[in-house]
């Protein structure tokens, strides 16, 4: 979950619009995000908050950040392709920023909770893939995790999560979506996109760096990082220094350049801490492992082994194998 904050959920035009606002009032609703467009093309199902009656739908309109579309592209339309359900009670949902030909629903239609309804999108006004929540109860817009509390406060009011929702749905303000290794420099785009994920490194990469994006990030924060060697010795570190101002998300990296040696096999770890302004912990902090295997510089072309198979350097332009942890 990205958190309770910012962008316009609803349109009052097309087949979505009964009951279902859409002018561009504001963000009030549920953001819940994906970590890159990898997962949004690969298909993330959007499921039924509870059971009742699919009330409206729109498909058709475009996965395209709205920063290259322009707001203009979008008027109208800013929830995008979406579901509206009506819940008994005078209750209501509405399921935003779908994958175009995604929704699965039709008007009329009963679901019950968990329903796969289409799958997470970047289709209406929206910079990045994620699902847009709102829930109604007569056609006024109520927070799901905190239903009762008073206007403006924080804290208070009652989950309408069920148990196992919301073990799973406890609110972290910030958070590491993405962190790995790359042969080389990467930037923002990159990493949005999930092509990062194809630029491990190799013995012979021109560098080694590690990144990672953190969202949520306050003023006098900041994210120390290290990366140890195979050998367990450190291949460098760095502390940022604290930020001068709140972040919605910032790119780190730390890396080095190759020399005229390949990188020495085995198995790099990334560690990325957290600290708060007066330098405790916070929980903006990840492990990630990363593994370049052995090459052979004495053959013409140098051979690289993986996995027990060999292959000549000049075939292979990216290897990898790891794991990654979080917390």
């Amino acid at each position: 979950v990205a958190g309770v904050g910012a962008e316009a959920p609803h349109d009052r035009r097309d087949d979505q619009r009964e009951d279902g606002q859409d002018e561009a009032d504001g963000h009030d609703g549920t953001d819940f995000r994906v970590p890159s467009m990898a997962e949004e093309h690969a298909g993330v199902d959007v499921l039924a908050a509870a059971p009742g009656t699919v009330l409206a739908t729109r498909d058709g309109v475009d996965d395209v950040s709205v920063r290259v579309a322009g707001p203009e592209s979008v008027k109208g339309r800013e929830c995008g392709n979406g579901v509206v359900i009506r819940h008994t009670g005078g209750w209501m949902t509405q399921y935003c920023h779908m994958a175009k030909g995604s929704v699965r629903v039709t008007r009329g239609q009963v679901v019950d909770t968990g329903a796969p309804l289409g799958h997470v999108g970047l289709s209406g006004n929206t910079e990045f893939p994620h699902l847009h929540l709102n829930v109604m109860l007569n056609q006024t817009k109520v927070d799901p995790f905190a239903y009762g509390a008073a206007p403006g406060s924080c804290g208070g009011g009652q989950s309408l999560w069920n148990d196992a929702a919301r073990k799973v749905l406890q609110y972290r303000r910030g958070e590491v979506l993405n962190a790995g290794f790359a042969g080389e420099p990467v930037k923002m785009e990159q990493v949005e996109s999930g092509e990062v994920q194809h630029m491990s490194p190799t013995p012979t990469s021109p560098a080694l760096v590690a990144y990672v994006r953190a969202i949520g990030l306050e003023a006098g924060e900041a994210i120390e990082l290290s990366i140890t060697a195979p050998d367990g010795s450190t291949f460098v570190e760095r502390r940022e220094q604290p930020l001068g101002e709140s972040k919605a998300q910032w790119l780190q990296m730390l890396g080095k350049k190759r020399g005229a040696t390949p990188w020495p096999a085995g198995t790099y770890t990334l560690t990325a801490t957290g600290k708060d302004s007066k330098g405790n912990p916070i929980a903006i902090s990840t492990e990630v492992q990363g593994m370049v295997d052995s090459v052979d510089l004495t053959a013409s072309p140098p051979l690289l082994s993986i996995g027990g198979q060999t292959y000549t350097t000049d075939k292979v332009k990216r290897v990898v194998r790891g794991t990654t942890s979080s917390s």
